[in-house]
């Protein structure tokens, strides 16, 4: 059934400006050096060439190419998709093809089109299209939609996306067309009696074919393959994913959806097709299918034909040619088996009008010969699994009668929608010149589409307009028209159509004038109709494309028809609201067509937004500010009124200049039962029935419906400052909609809101009681009004009150301020009106769950729905309180976890700020360049090449303010400057002697020079970003020196005394690491940087080797691509490998990463198969490779690592001469390694029992005989070591340190006291003396760490370490020695007990066995100086692990007096202890300390282990790389607070609350940050205390994340100074405070206040500018006036409220206006009473609750007050003019009807109490007694009625 379509009439729209249309690759293609480019140039004329106007010249050149050049010319346009964000300009793309060049461009009208992709390919291009392809991800499914450019080749498809990924596709077959769908491309194949449609989902997939699933009526048939060659593609569509095609034979087109393929399918089995089915049949179940890609025009190329059409995305596609169809028949007709129609028309068509293309449609053609049977397949085939299906939804009835030799085939199909949001698939068959429009709407499923209707349009062409949900229509005619889905809107006129622009024919007759034009349907139109009628007897078919328009214009000419005015000869390129004119004289101009100016206020009829949308854009145009009044006009109109008798309306359109609108208004009267907009009569007879509403009119039975929704929007816009203007225009509809409709109380709320309009409205229309009936009277329509003020202030006075009604998606401030309301002033449960425009009112209510504080919940409520501070100040100040007054109270005491909007809502800068994660190290005015930015002149070369100018001075400063300790930790690690050798030359000493003396101290000073930059590399711990384009910069290690009084150079290198080789290899590597080090981790830092970090010259390898390490230990060297780290392995460099090994493997902590077990495995012997090569590997890469094993698999307890480690520590030497040096330092590490993999597993190591590992390594520590070599270490072990005999005892030396420590990493704090006393000293001298004293340090220190939670800093825990022996027989010496090595051990344990805690016992304890020990030092003589000092450098690195990062006085003075001493036993090694010692002091520029988790602990065991080396090529008992890993137990821990408005750091007070443990109670302390914390676990909270800064407090016991992460980002915490108070650093004691320095006393704080101080108090713009302009003694300003504006602006600035002082302001300008009796609106009285109820119900809780409001000071008191009086004098005096009368009535009834009478007796009694007189007592009786007597007040008293 066809719809009748509905019309509205006579009316025109105009469309926008002109632009001339001329694909822009035509003109790159035009420059572009090929083939064709050569051919277009040859065609054109000389002149034209160098013609300025190119494009012009083209086109003339364009006519003279020949058909099959045009032929090879196409483009298409679709809206821009391509990385557009939501606030960026539409732009539109064109893809452009010529030959074998396709060109992607993107232009706008505001900005010039650019080439955004070209592409050449090798063979002429028969297709480009865009194409989306779903990549499938790994994770949960998920697909990435990756959107390329697809060109169609004949053998293949490139497929380019837009990442810069290329594919070629071949095609297994000759392809006819391509297809864009939601899931990929759709191919049709030529020529097939096998599968004809096929999909192909991705480039790299595979083509398979297309199954159809047969519609219910054949539910019990298999699933086909598409193979039906009589069934043709001509639209496929992404959204929803449905594919158009048309049977050739019956002339009917269906509608298939496209799905993947499901199970069910792909079960069937595939013996498609089998013969026994006749091919129609198999025609109507195997139809083709394919949908189209979103945001992509398809178009089809298989006719032939150049032209393409395009559209906004993903709706609709084109084919452009009726001659396919043709050709199919055909083809048919010479097959055998098939009777031949008769298609003289279509090759009388063909021949007159058509060449075949080169690629022609021979293709088309099947075999004459063939005959095999379509339905038949080859049998012994297996079937490809297909990936798409598709099902049939709709298929067209047969028309009967139809001219069967004239095809009916769409030449264009596409998609639209209504203004209602119908939805229809169009499709024009040009042979019928009809375009036919399918409505559908999706089923309950969603998959299944439903086609309810079939409307047929007469129409020549047609495009869809995507942003308006219109199309326009060319009808036969040659007029445009508008459609919304099938109503007509109305013709469009093109303005300038026929100007010279647009005409290139000069030699045509002069042009015709405007009437003529073709959008006149009554000339031009129709001649140029009448004409080809004449020529052509039969339906015609407008021929498509530029190749046909040269035929069309000579066979015109051949008929001696000249044609007088260009016509439109077809539309394309629609994108959003524009298209393109192909006119007859060959020009493409572009419109645009309007879009509707106003939103919909409900589902109203279609036709009322035709109505309104043919006034808004009636030719001529409304200026801005008519739009309204065309709105009431129009509105009115459809609703029965006649707007030229109403007074009021007849006004408004004479406000603005006069239009053609009114014209368009006039009114006509409909026939009965017309669905054409109603206008009324515009009689002239009485005035009564000139006043009548009609009742025919399309809106007249909705009018309550549409008031109350008005109403609604009314108390919307009075919730909005900014649109409340807007309210008192739309009032003065209202008030006569509720006149009519006889609503008094709606009358009399609107005229207490606006008494001065609303007394000059007098007018009433009558309503036909009659008419009254159809009226459709909601039940939402209350007889009382909903007034959104009203309902706030009985919330305020506690009142029970009703839901408020609100319209969903329009009144969303009324939803949220009322949900508001409710939450502030009742318990938490929320009570909404939800209305809508059915006839039932559904009410709904919403809970909000309670939180923390009503404030917060309402805060954090407002922000979840979109509210900001922005939206808050346009909400007025009555309602708006409250919620100042909660963000008010959540600004005191907010939450460190709110989100970023809750923040700004609250106005904390610093937690906007915090939450913004801006860093110190990013910002550039803060403090990563504070003082570096301008450092001093004489410095900044120093500072350069020290490698220590990157730590933060600002907050170093801050940190350490009293002294210059950072620059004497500078002075102390630098070892970039020669140092100065000091010798005195003896007069007996030649001078060569002197030499050698000189050159000897320098060697001795540079045994120190060289044990730096390990210090060094601790101090500057990740303070620098590199620069990625620059090199790192590495300070070089000087190893001269300067030799006083003439500064002459010492050079090691002069060949007087011998110097070590290698000696500077591992310093040089420690420099590397040093400089590395300062990376920080958040730098980005990437494979290409590393390697271009690289040096060029061999010395400096090994610096290169360090610095890889570093940056594995920072993190980085994860991104070093594997070729890299594979080239560096190989170059066998060992510095190299070594840097490497350990710097991935601390990259990868305890991963377990595949690839790095392998890397290392290749270097341990003992990790490869017994069968494998034996590798040549230096036994320090295999030390570090031991090492990394541990690291990988730190803690994970993994059993074979576990094993071969086990056997590693006891390896014996051998075989042969391999094994024999250096053992010492492999046993130790693989001891290391294997404490790391079962790291504090204690007893539980899983699946480890056989192992028997404590009583293996217990053996390894004591010794005895060696336990037989299990597996396939037997065959390696087999042959004796030829160096060392050892026998089968272990040897304890070897074994002893490696057991002792991995017994300890894995009992670490595990309190094992069986284990730990295996590792007590013996009490006996006779045991004693059988153990080395570095074995008893590392026993001490092992057995204490096993008993963690014994460990207590005093002194008598150390000495209780020490054995109590009985025999004193034994030398002194001996007992000596075991004591100060085990009192070196505890010390070590207690500093690894509370590293980084700062812990004032432990340091005391520490600090005191220090000076002990240095006594001892001052007469070491026999009792061994080596030994103490080796105690002494444990005890000093133990004080430094307790107290890093705060760079102690007391250890600094240390550490400098060990560095000063340079001779006898202080070797490298020490040197290296101390200086390691004052790193950790001042880890990281003071921002780093260390953590005492237990990957820290293993960490600093293999850092600081107590065997230092003796001279720096020294080896063999530790390898010197790993002193580096102590950074692995750093973490940040510094708190730097910045000053939000300044962003420098500042001092900040901290409160820090520790948890209770079993040591301590919970314990508050208060810190001045910049400060280390302790370690968080410890904490329960931290917060910034006041009154400084605004508190802000870091919850910890909920989670510690939030702490972490401002940690981690350099510490930066954010605060905000207060109003009037200064920083700590420029009032320490905070008596310059601003407030104590000018107030004394609160109350005299207004007086003492200057308002030109204003800017010292407070950062806030809006306040000092205030004070600037209105706080300044001016001749204008009144004195009381300026002392008011002081008061409140010393209000906003103590209270911290800048916010409250529009509010003040507000009240004031209230008050005034009602002083001087000017109240034209009542809206500011009725924020100020919901003010005072606010007050009011705060005071009725009681004077505790006073603090809770804003409002604190006597302002508010005095303003109520002043309204009390200027009330009171209103009416004890004369009565004024009757309008103002009406305001102050308005005004008092409104200000004292709270408090107001009950009834008529109360009201006598308080009026003789104010003594107002009886006569004027009864004009105010309804006003008074309004609010309590309801309905009764005004129905029988209108305010009208009292005489004045």
């Amino acid at each position: 059934m066809s719809e009748v379509v509905y019309e509205e009439t006579a009316t025109m729209i105009a469309a926008g400006e002109l632009q001339s249309f001329v694909p822009f690759g035509r003109e790159h293609c035009r420059n572009h050096p090929n083939a064709f480019n050569l051919q277009l140039r040859e065609l054109q004329p000389a002149s034209e060439l160098w013609s300025s106007d190119g494009a012009a010249g083209l086109v003339g050149s364009l006519q003279e190419v020949s058909l099959q050049e045009r032929e090879r010319e196409w483009w298409q346009l679709r809206k821009g998709c391509m990385g557009v964000k939501e606030d960026e300009v539409e732009f539109e793309e064109e893809l452009y093809t010529a030959g074998n060049m396709v060109v992607w461009s993107q232009g706008s009208r505001t900005q010039a089109s650019s080439v955004y992709k070209a592409f050449t390919v090798d063979s002429p291009v028969q297709q480009a299209l865009w194409c989306n392809f779903a990549v499938p991800q790994n994770k949960n499914d998920e697909e990435e939609v990756e959107q390329t450019v697809c060109i169609v080749q004949s053998s293949c498809i490139n497929v380019h996306t837009v990442t810069g990924k290329d594919f070629i596709s071949p095609l297994p077959f000759q392809v006819s067309d391509v297809w864009v769908t939601k899931f990929g491309l759709l191919l049709e194949r030529k020529n097939s009696l096998m599968p004809t449609v096929f999909s192909m989902l991705h480039p790299l997939g595979e083509i398979a074919p297309v199954v159809s699933k047969p519609s219910g009526l054949f539910e019990g048939s298999h699933v086909q393959y598409m193979s039906d060659s009589t069934m043709k593609i001509v639209f496929t569509c992404c959204q929803p994913s449905i594919v158009v095609s048309y049977d050739t034979v019956q002339g009917t087109h269906t509608v298939w959806a496209l799905r993947k393929v499901t199970q069910d399918v792909i079960g069937t089995p595939l013996g498609l097709m089998a013969s026994s089915f006749p091919t129609s049949h198999l025609r109507n179940i195997s139809h083709l299918d394919s949908p189209v890609g979103s945001g992509t025009t398809v178009l089809g190329f298989g006719s032939g034909t150049s032209r393409i059409m395009t559209s906004s995305p993903g709706v609709h596609s084109r084919v452009h040619s009726p001659s396919i169809s043709n050709m199919a028949a055909l083809s048919r007709a010479h097959s055998p088996g098939m009777a031949a129609p008769s298609f003289s028309g279509a090759s009388r068509f063909n021949t007159s009008f058509h060449s075949l293309s080169p690629r022609g449609h021979h293709g088309l053609l099947p075999l004459t010969n063939s005959t095999i049977n379509e339905s038949m397949i080859t049998p012994d085939r297996e079937p490809i699994v297909p990936d798409l299906c598709v099902e049939q939804l709709w298929s067209e009835t047969v028309m009967a009668g139809c001219h069967r030799e004239m095809s009916s085939q769409a030449s264009k199909v596409f998609i639209t929608s209504d203004f209602c949001e119908n939805c229809y698939l169009c499709f024009l068959v040009e042979s019928h010149q009809q375009l036919r429009c399918v409505k559908f709407l999706e089923s309950n499923d969603t998959t299944q589409l439903i086609f309810p209707s079939v409307t047929t349009i007469p129409a020549k062409d047609a495009a869809p307009l995507q942003n308006i949900d219109a199309m326009l229509v060319l009808e036969a005619c040659g007029s445009l028209v508008l459609y919304t889905g099938i109503t007509r809107v109305g013709t469009v006129f093109v303005p300038g159509l026929l100007s010279p622009t647009f005409s290139l024919s000069s030699q045509l007759p002069h042009l015709s004038t405007p009437v003529e034009n073709v959008s006149t349907p009554a000339n031009a139109g129709n001649r140029h109709l009448q004409r080809l009628e004449d020529i052509m007897p039969s339906p015609v078919s407008e021929l498509r494309g530029s190749n046909y328009k040269h035929h069309e214009a000579s066979f015109f000419e051949d008929c001696t028809f000249q044609q007088a005015t260009p016509f439109i000869n077809a539309l394309r390129d629609p994108v959003c609201n524009q298209v393109t004119l192909e006119l007859s004289s060959g020009t493409m101009p572009r419109i645009s067509i309007p879009e509707i100016a106003t939103s919909e206020l409900g589902k109203t009829h279609t036709h009322v937004l035709v109505k309104w949308y043919n006034i808004y854009n009636a030719p001529g145009g409304p200026s801005a500010h008519a739009e309204w009044s065309q709105f009431v006009t129009c509105f009115l109109t459809l609703m029965g009124y006649n707007t030229e008798r109403l007074a009021w309306t007849r006004q408004l359109h004479f406000e603005g200049p006069l239009s053609p609108v009114i014209a368009a208004k006039k009114a006509r009267h409909s026939d009965q039962g017309s669905d054409e907009v109603c206008v009324c009569v515009c009689a002239s007879s009485s005035s009564s029935s000139s006043l009548k509403l009609e009742s025919s009119a399309p809106l007249f039975p909705h009018i309550p419906a549409l008031f109350y929704v008005l109403h609604l929007l009314y108390q919307e816009l009075q919730l909005d400052e900014l649109q409340r203007a807007r309210a008192s225009a739309l009032v003065c509809l209202l008030q006569q909609l509720a006149r009519d409709l006889q609503l008094e109380e709606y009358v009399d709320l609107y005229w207490r809101d606006y008494p001065s309009l609303i007394s000059s409205f007098t007018e009433s229309c009558i309503i036909d009681p009659a008419a009254i009936g159809q009226m459709h009277r909601p039940s939402f329509l209350s007889s009382k009004p909903p007034c959104v003020f009203s309902w706030l202030s009985s919330c305020l006075r506690g009142e029970e009150s009703s839901p408020f009604p609100y319209l969903p998606g329009i009144c969303q401030r009324t939803r949220l301020l009322v949900l508001h309301g409710s939450v502030s002033y009742h318990e938490p449960q929320l009570y909404l009106g939800y209305c809508c425009l059915h006839n039932n009112l559904n009410w709904v209510s919403m809970g909000v769950v309670t939180s923390v504080s009503l404030a917060e919940q309402l805060v954090v409520w407002l922000t979840s729905q979109g509210f900001t501070l922005k939206d808050l100040e346009s909400v007025p100040f009555g309602v708006a309180l409250p919620i100042r007054e909660a963000i008010y109270r959540c600004r005191e005491q907010p939450c460190s976890d709110w989100s970023e909007e809750v923040c700004l809502l609250i106005g904390r800068q610093d937690l906007t700020k915090q939450a913004h994660k801006m860093t110190l190290a990013k910002s550039k005015a803060s403090v990563g360049s504070g003082l570096s930015l301008e450092p001093p002149a004489t410095t900044e070369a120093d500072e350069e090449e020290d490698g220590m100018s990157d730590i933060v001075q600002e907050v170093t400063g801050l940190i350490w303010s009293q002294d210059l300790r950072v620059q004497e930790v500078r002075r102390l690690l630098q070892s970039s400057r020669p140092v100065r050798v000091s010798v005195v030359q003896l007069p007996e000493v030649s001078d060569h002697e002197y030499i050698e003396e000189k050159e000897n101290k320098l060697l001795q000073l540079c045994q120190r020079t060289m044990a730096l930059p390990v210090g060094r590399g601790l101090f500057t711990l990740f303070s620098y970003h590199p620069v990625p384009t620059e090199l790192l910069p590495v300070p070089k290690l000087n190893l001269t020196g300067r030799a006083p009084p003439r500064n002459t150079m010492v050079d090691l290198n002069s060949g007087n005394i011998d110097v070590p080789p290698n000696m500077t290899s591992w310093p040089s590597f420690h420099n590397g690491v040093a400089a590395g080090l300062k990376i920080a981790p958040a730098s980005h830092v990437d494979s290409a940087w590393i390697a271009y970090n690289k040096p060029k010259s061999p010395e400096l390898a090994n610096e290169y080797a360090g610095f890889l390490m570093a940056l594995g230990l920072n993190g980085h060297l994860t991104k070093l691509a594997t070729l890299n780290i594979h080239d560096y392995l190989t170059k066998g460099h060992e510095m190299t490998s070594i840097g490497l090994l350990l710097g991935v493997s601390s990259a990868k902590l305890g991963t377990m990463d595949m690839s790095i077990t392998r890397l290392l495995s290749i270097h341990i012997p003992a990790l490869l198969p017994p069968t494998s090569t034996e590798l040549d590997v230096p036994h320090n890469i295999q030390v570090a490779a031991v090492i990394g094993i541990g690291l990988v698999y730190q803690g994970t307890g993994h059993r074979h690592n576990a094993e071969v480690l086990l056997s590693e520590i006891g390896r014996p030497p051998g075989p042969e001469m391999e094994y024999c040096t250096d053992r010492e330092s492999y046993s130790l590490a693989a001891g290391l390694a294997l404490g790391m993999v079962c790291l504090g597993h204690g007893s539980n190591l899983i699946g480890m029992t056989d192992l028997n590992v404590p009583e293996q390594l217990y053996q390894y520590m004591v010794g005895g005989h060696r336990r037989a070599q299990a597996g396939a270490n037997r065959e390696r072990h087999k042959s004796p070591s030829y160096q060392i005999k050892e026998g089968d005892t272990i040897n304890v030396d070897v074994t002893c340190p490696g057991a002792t420590l991995a017994l300890a990493m894995i009992y670490l704090k595990t309190n094992n006291r069986s284990i730990a006393d295996w590792l007590k000293p013996p009490d006996t001298w006779f045991l004693l003396d059988f153990i080395k004293p570095e074995f008893l340090l590392l026993r001490t220190l092992a057995r204490c760490i096993i008993m963690w939670d014994e460990i207590l800093p005093n002194t008598e825990w150390v000495k209780s370490n020490i054995p109590q022996v009985t025999d004193h027989k034994m030398l002194f010496v001996c007992h000596s020695q075991a004591q100060d090595y085990i009192t070196a051990g505890a010390c070590m344990a207690m500093g690894l007990r509370f590293a980084g805690s700062a812990n004032s016992d432990a340091f005391d304890c520490l600090y005191e066995f220090a000076r002990t020990f240095m006594k001892m030092m001052s007469f070491a003589g026999t009792m061994g100086y080596y030994n103490l000092q080796t105690g002494l450098s444990m005890i000093l690195l133990a004080m430094s692990m307790v107290m890093a990062g705060t760079g102690n006085l007391k250890v600094l003075q240390l550490c400098r007096f060990f560095h000063k001493r340079t001779g006898g036993e202080m070797n490298y090694g020490f040197h290296m202890a101390h200086h390691m010692a004052l790193g950790l002091l001042f880890m990281g520029g003071g921002r780093y300390t260390l953590s005492t988790s237990n990957s820290a602990i293993a960490a600093l065991l293999c850092a600081l282990y107590p065997h230092f080396p003796a001279h720096s090529t020294d080896n063999r008992y530790h390898l010197q790389a790993l002193r580096h890993l102590a950074v692995l137990a750093a973490e940040p821990r510094l708190l730097v607070p910045v000053d939000v408005d300044s962003l420098k750091p500042c001092y900040a007070l901290l409160e820090v609350t520790y948890k209770e443990t079993r040591w301590y109670n919970e314990t508050t302390v208060e810190l001045m940050a910049p400060t280390l914390l302790p370690e968080l676990h410890l904490l329960k909270q931290v917060r910034v205390k006041g009154p400084r800064y605004w508190e802000l407090t870091l919850d910890l016991s909920k989670e510690t994340q939030h702490l972490k992460s401002i940690l981690s980002r350099d510490g930066v915490l954010y605060v905000k100074l207060r109003a009037g108070q200064l920083p700590y650093k420029d009032d320490p004691q905070g008596w310059k405070s601003l407030l104590t320095t000018t107030i004394n006393h609160r109350n005299s704080g207004v007086t003492a206040f200057k308002p030109e101080a204003i800017s010292t108090f407070t950062s806030e713009p809006a306040l000092i500018s205030f004070a600037e302009f209105f706080c300044k003694t001016s001749e204008a300003m009144k004195h009381d006036t300026l002392v008011l504006f002081s008061a409140m602006l010393y209000e906003c600035v103590t209270q911290e409220c800048s916010e409250m002082l529009p509010t003040y302001i507000s009240i004031e300008q209230a008050v005034s206006a009602l002083r001087r009796g000017d109240v034209q609106q009542t809206f500011p009285l009725w924020q100020l009473r919901l003010v005072v109820e606010l007050w009011d119900s705060r005071m009725l809780r009681g004077p505790a609750n006073s603090h809770d409001t804003l409002l604190t000071s006597e302002f508010l008191p005095v303003m109520k007050n002043a309204v009390d009086v200027a009330l009171d004098e209103w009416l004890k005096g004369e009565m004024g003019q009757r309008e103002q009368s009406y305001c102050m009535l308005t005004a008092t009834a409104l200000s004292r009807s709270p408090a107001g009478c009950g009834s008529f007796g109360d009201l006598l009694y308080r009026s003789s109490q104010l003594g107002i007189p009886l006569r004027d007592l009864l004009r105010l009786v309804p006003v008074l007694l309004g609010s309590v007597s309801g309905s009764q007040s005004l129905l029988g008293f209108p305010p009208q009625v009292f005489p004045s």
